[in-house]
This record gives structure tokens, C-alpha cells and sequence, in this order.
């Protein structure tokens, strides 16, 4: 029961956000910019909406996305010298050049005017949000973002918090305020756009993270080397 009751309560905040927000307004490469929000060592045992390995590896698949594309990107953490601990050391380790922004405090990365200031200096007005946790450390940045004036996308497979009745909650405060809510998936092809940009690429990115397209891959390589020992 509550399920059903979880989903009709999102289908009415998705018609609501629909009055606000453009029905279908696409992700530009040129334009987009991701933010990783609090993605803590400590931060990691409160996500309960997700088994810690695919949370994980979704994390990860939205950074690879971020680094296939050479997107901008921007990093923060909250008090990482205590309970939170530091960023995810991979995830850190994949963006070495981009502005990374430990706050000493503040709970909503938007009160830091050094990380405002950080992605306001991409220049980008479409950003990609995603964090731990989703009620707090992701809706705060997103609702901030999107009153800033800022088009924001929120991944909510590559956020989590609590219990998925929390995080219900929240995707119904960002969507009736007119946030996007997407998968890192998505977000990949939407940027792609088309297979023909580069159909290898996009696929390995695919593949290195979820094995279920690593099998489709191997079909199309069987597929494509028997049709070349035909000819």
C-alpha cells in the first residue's frame, strides 16, 4: 500500500512541476556543469535507499559520465575533518584540476560563497547534481540553484539518504519547485545525443559500470565478427 500510495503521490508532484518547469528541456553539453556534493566517506553508511555497491557504482558511472564528456565540474565536501570524513578518494582522484571546495560548516553548500563563486565561474546554467544525502546535502543545493536562476538536474541514482520513504519526499520538494530528476544513464545519453558521435566510446562507458550492457556489447561483437568472416 504504501507504495502505491508513494507513487500516485509523485505522479501528482510531476503534473505540478509541469506547470513550472518545461516539459522536456534537454541537457546541453555546452552548457552543463556536474557538482558532486558530499560524497563522504562517513556520509556513505547513512545511504539505506541503495545496496552500497550499485550506490557505488552509480557514483562512479555519473563521474566517468563527467570525464567522458570534459564537462565542468565542481567538488565539495561538509566538515571533512570530523564524522563526514574526506570525499570518496576515487572520486577526488578523477578530477584533479577541477575546483574542489571543503566547507567548515555549512550544512547547504550554497551559504559558501567559495563554492557559489566555483560554479558560478564555470560559466554553465545547467548543473547536474548529486550528493549524499538526497533531503539535505542535494535538495538545499538544488532548490538554491534553481531560485539562483540555474537550470538543475538532479541524479537521483547516484544520490542517497535514508529510507526511500525520505527520499520520496524529497524528489516531490525538487520536483514541485521545477527540478529535473534523472539517472547517471540518462544523463549519459542525453549529452550523447547520438550513437554515431562515437558508439564505442559511449558504449565502454556503459559497459565498464553496468554489467547487463557489458553482455549487449558482447552480442553486438559476436554479432560483428561473424558477419566479418562471411565476407
Amino acid at each position: 500500500m504504501r507504495f502505491s500510495i508513494s507513487a500516485a503521490l509523485l505522479g501528482v508532484a510531476a503534473l505540478a512541476s509541469s506547470v513550472s518547469a518545461d516539459l522536456y528541456n534537454r541537457l546541453n553539453l555546452n552548457d552543463t556543469a556536474f557538482l558532486f556534493v558530499d560524497h563522504q566517506t562517513g556520509l556513505f553508511s547513512l545511504v539505506q535507499d541503495y545496496n552500497p555497491d550499485t550506490y557505488y557504482t552509480n557514483v562512479m558511472g555519473l563521474a566517468d559520465t563527467a570525464k567522458y564528456f570534459n564537462v565542468s565540474t565542481v567538488l565539495t565536501t561538509s566538515r571533512e575533518d570530523g564524522p563526514n570524513g574526506p570525499m570518496l578518494p576515487e572520486l577526488k582522484a578523477m578530477f584533479p584540476n577541477a575546483p574542489y571546495i571543503p566547507r567548515p560548516g555549512q550544512i547547504n553548500a550554497w551559504d559558501s560563497e567559495e563554492f557559489v563563486k566555483a560554479v558560478r565561474d564555470t560559466g554553465k546554467k545547467q548543473l547536474v547534481v548529486s550528493g549524499i544525502v538526497t533531503d539535505v546535502c542535494v535538495t538545499f543545493v538544488a532548490l538554491s540553484a534553481k531560485k539562483a536562476g540555474f537550470e538543475v538536474f538532479v541524479v537521483t541514482d547516484a544520490s542517497g539518504t535514508f529510507t526511500d520513504p525520505v527520499r520520496e519526499a524529497a524528489w516531490m520538494r525538487m520536483q514541485q519547485a521545477g527540478v529535473q530528476l534523472m539517472n547517471w544513464f540518462a544523463v549519459a545519453c542525453e549529452l550523447g545525443r547520438d550513437w554515431r558521435h562515437d558508439i564505442n566510446g559511449m558504449a565502454a562507458l556503459f559497459a565498464k559500470r553496468m554489467p547487463s550492457y557489458a553482455h549487449v556489447m558482447d552480442s553486438f561483437n559476436g554479432a560483428q565478427a561473424a558477419i566479418n568472416s562471411t565476407q
